[in-house]
């Protein structure tokens, strides 16, 4: 019986391989996604706008409906704080991130001249204000990606 027709019959692989079981190459890690200086200061703008979208969003939402809004809210500033990280491959991503995200939600905490306000001074806006600042910090001291060998 050939080695093709044991492999096909339901033989073990390792007899049609020639008898030593093969060890998979380790995999690399994927590599962020912006190579070359120009790249990643394009990425770092695009996480600007990103995080104050998301600020100003969040703010809205977690005073529209509380305890779900809140929520929803600090979930969708870890999913771009962290995915500035992903994104670049430094912190330099979550900073550029947490940056637009609190301009923003600075800008509507002033209101307006007619004593309009987007922030109340509520327990649920500290919790957005403070929670989100903490998250920020908690992806920006994540420890670094590892960058690929060539």
């Amino acid at each position: 019986m050939s080695a093709a027709s044991r492999a096909s019959s339901g033989g073990s692989s390792r007899a049609s391989s020639g008898g030593s079981p093969r060890t998979p190459a380790p995999t690399p890690a994927p590599a962020p996604l912006p190579t070359s200086r120009g790249a990643r200061y394009a990425w770092y703008g695009v996480l600007v706008v990103l995080g104050a979208l998301v600020g100003g969003a969040g703010g809205l939402v977690q005073a529209a409906w509380f305890p779900a809004g809140l929520l929803l809210g600090l979930l969708a500033s870890a999913a771009v704080f962290y995915g500035g990280l992903r994104a670049t491959g430094t912190q330099v991503g979550v900073v550029a991130a947490g940056i637009g995200w609190l301009v923003a939600v600075i800008v509507l905490s002033f209101g307006r001249p007619e004593g309009d306000g987007v922030f109340g001074g509520g327990g649920g806006d500290l919790l957005f204000l403070f929670g989100g600042m903490a998250i920020a910090v908690i992806c920006a001291t994540l420890s670094r990606l590892p960058r690929p060998t060539p």
